[in-house]
């Protein structure tokens, strides 16, 4: 079966200044697909090409393996980075228009927005002005209205846009709930730590090109600094195959020296009989690889 979405060497400029260049990338049924980025750097104008908005100069967007078809747009459901409600609405009225205008009708548009707005803990803001309510509660009722019709594909353009901690880990929930019931999503953010937290996979772009690309755990795995986490009653002074060490709180990371793995750390710690409480290998954050390859400090993939 072809990937659900695949970007084939896209290229696009805006006054001869590129902001796209040569991007290329699957997405694959029923995962959580992340395109991550620093604000400018070519993300909304990558989901504007997706879904058709604008068309790339150069390149090829394919869905299921072909050019997207009419048809194929009422499968998707859209949450944009600029916010599109009727302010003046109430709550219940706004996400009703737009269940019907995906080809809900009356009682089961009616039903999803009672479902929806339970869900996302917003029952009580049913009957309020959108214009009442504040810039998070207006982002979980334009998320409402992307995926009220039941999407196979949901795109989202910065979902975590003003959203506080808790209604951030209850978008983030939301959207792992949309995975574990076979949809396909493709998230677009500058927030690199809800991409570590909930995307299998993703694509890393930077002034418009690509720099990183594939799975986060495979990512974060190729870019550690062979490193470990850990606990333990003993000198890390005089551990053999340790080069550094440093301390934070009451865990210690511990770089190995070159030719040593892991495995040889905790051989010779049980060789010594030594008492440990905690041992993790240490990967680094989305963050600290992304600036690292944007400093030349690392290797790109």
């Amino acid at each position: 079966m072809p990937p659900v979405i695949s970007l084939k060497s896209i290229y696009k400029s805006f006054d001869q200044k590129a902001a796209v260049v040569d991007a290329s990338f699957d997405v694959d049924e029923g995962e959580v697909f992340g395109v991550l980025g620093p604000n400018g750097a070519g993300k909304t104008t990558l989901i504007r090409m997706l879904i058709d908005i604008i068309k790339p100069d150069s390149g090829r967007i394919l869905f299921y393996g072909h050019a997207l078809e009419t048809g194929d747009k009422d499968t998707i459901g859209y949450l944009p980075e600029e916010r599109g409600l009727y302010k003046k609405q109430k709550v219940h009225e706004v996400l009703t228009y737009f269940a019907r205008l995906k080809g809900m009708d009356g009682p089961a548009a009616r039903a999803g927005v009672t479902h929806y707005l339970d869900l996302l803990e917003m029952a009580d803001v049913r009957n309020k002005r959108v214009e009442d309510l504040s810039k998070g509660m207006q982002q979980k009722i334009q998320l409402i209205a992307a995926i009220i019709a039941g999407p196979r594909i949901v795109i989202l353009d910065e979902p975590f846009s003003g959203l506080d901690p808790v209604n951030l880990r209850l978008v983030r929930d939301f959207i792992w709930a949309l995975k574990k019931s076979g949809k396909t999503v493709l998230l677009s953010t500058h927030m690199m730590v809800q991409v570590e937290a909930i995307c299998d996979r993703l694509f890393m772009i930077y002034d418009g090109r690509c720099v990183l690309y594939g799975p986060v755990a495979e990512i974060k795995r190729q870019f550690s600094d062979n490193a470990i986490l850990m606990r333990a009653a003993v000198d890390y002074a005089r551990i053999p195959m340790i080069g550094r060490f440093t301390t934070n709180g009451d865990a210690t990371k511990v770089y190995l020296k070159s030719g040593f793995v892991p495995l040889d750390l905790l051989q010779w710690l049980t060789e010594q009989k030594v008492e440990i409480s905690y041992f993790e290998q240490a990967y680094a954050s989305l963050e600290d690889i992304f600036v690292n390859i944007v400093k030349g400090k690392t290797r790109e993939p």
